[in-house]
């Protein structure tokens, strides 16, 4: 697809990129904003998609920088989470090219809305980390490869995914386990970019235009994490997961 820019398209991938990238450094779902702005534009779902995994990559990997050099994150030791991640990713491209992902979408909206009553009950959602209840070799093995693969395989609220099991089986504050959250994030978002590279699927320059802003808004969003934690964190993914659940009932009902 060839895509003709004018200046109010281009204002309009810069802003939705921004938007994006601060909402999903803090809370993830930044796809709810832009993929549907990508598809606008006239390109096709999976265009849409693949540009979308570009410009996203940007603002986890802004956001990850930022938690990295706040010493949120030690990268030594999550080493084995990234490389099961990346696994886990691939393995789940390359399977949703030969399955319907259908069914994952009626299970998704059920998923998320009991992540949003976690988020809003759980004791153990804090500024302060808590004991965990896996060591590192069975969280990367079992769970970081199991939401890299529905990443790759689906997509919708992985950054949720990962900073539930954070917070749930690691003990994680809600800082550290968006910060770490974020690593991994970026970590499916490249395994995944990389096969739709190969496809030939990417609008590149749609997709770098709207990386201009997602790498302001990735780091603006990581700073608020830092700031205001617990407090902010908290109740935006209960909203995100809200309105994530809600949008994927509308797109099979309506």
């Amino acid at each position: 697809m060839t895509m003709e820019l004018d200046i109010t398209l281009i204002i309009i991938l810069v802003l939705t990129g921004f938007g994006a990238g601060m909402i999903d450094a803090i809370a993830g779902g930044g796809g709810l904003i832009t993929l549907p702005v990508l598809l606008a534009t006239g390109m096709s779902p999976v265009e849409a998609l693949a540009t979308n995994k570009l410009q996203g990559s940007f603002g986890t990997f802004a956001a990850s920088v930022y938690f990295v050099r706040r010493k949120l994150v030690d990268l030594s030791q999550m080493k084995l989470m990234i490389a099961c991640t990346f696994v886990g990713a691939v393995v789940g491209t390359l399977l949703v090219q030969q399955l319907d992902a259908s069914v994952l979408s009626a299970v998704m909206p059920i998923l998320l809305v009991l992540i949003a009553l976690y988020f809003m009950f759980s004791k153990r959602i804090g500024d302060e980390d808590r004991d965990r209840k896996v060591g590192n070799a069975i969280f990367a093995f079992a769970f970081t490869f199991a939401i890299g693969f529905y990443d790759g395989f689906f997509g919708p609220g992985t950054g949720t995914f990962f900073a539930v099991a954070f917070v749930s089986l690691l003990g994680f504050s809600m800082a550290r386990a968006t910060a770490h959250t974020k690593i991994l994030n970026f970590t499916s978002n490249i395994a995944s970019l990389i096969f739709f590279a190969m496809g030939g699927n990417i609008i590149w320059l749609a997709g770098f235009i709207m990386a201009a802003g997602q790498l302001v808004g990735g780091q603006l969003g990581a700073r608020l994490v830092v700031s205001k934690g617990v407090s902010l964190v908290r109740p935006l993914i209960v909203v995100v997961t809200l309105v994530m659940s809600a949008k994927l009932l509308s797109d099979q009902f309506l």
